[in-house]
């Protein structure tokens, strides 16, 4: 499992686009046999709000058992890789930045048949144009980086449920 992390929010910053590019095309020149598409979902991918300067990356592999081959591949990249880390059919890597060891890129793999990918496609894209809920949500991180500056698994915790409703209200909007 890895270590909290200290929580620090930035502006929003029009670089994570294509640093989330970049990463990608990193990340597929690796081993993009395996990878269906890579999508950058999280507090980074929705402009105006400010976030953790930390990528999330949700590549969507053909099957996890193929991910798993390339496994080695990805370490090789730098990412640590920590398994399911508390749900079931994803696997989870975080890249931090060899000289700071401060956390860069956060990557959630599932299989092209999850349906963890159309939550966190729901949620991003409601937000995108929602602007008015991605100011709420903003507001939600700051609260609960108060609240817990130096433990980003409590601030995980804190803001999930305020996540969940609103990922309830997204759901329906892809059908």
């Amino acid at each position: 499992m890895p270590p909290p992390i200290a929580v620090k929010l930035h502006p929003y910053d029009p670089g994570w686009a294509e640093a989330a590019r970049r990463e990608t095309a990193r990340l597929t020149a690796t081993v993009g046999k395996v990878i269906i598409t890579v999508h950058h979902i999280g507090s980074t991918a929705i402009p105006g709000i400010c976030a953790k300067p930390i990528l999330d990356l949700m590549p969507v592999v053909r099957s996890l058992a193929e991910l798993e081959v390339s496994r080695s591949d990805i370490e090789k990249m730098g990412y640590a890789w920590w398994g399911e880390y508390g749900l079931p059919g994803r696997r989870y890597c975080t890249l931090d930045d060899r000289v700071t060891g401060e956390r860069k890129v956060q990557l959630h793999c599932y299989e092209q048949t999850s349906s963890e990918i159309a939550r966190h496609l729901a949620f991003r894209d409601y937000l995108r144009s929602r602007p008015d809920l991605a100011r709420e949500y903003e507001a939600e991180k700051a609260r609960c980086a108060k609240l817990h500056p130096r433990d980003s698994h409590a601030y995980t915790d804190c803001k999930s449920a305020w996540i969940s409703h609103i990922e309830a209200e997204a759901l329906p909007m892809l059908r």
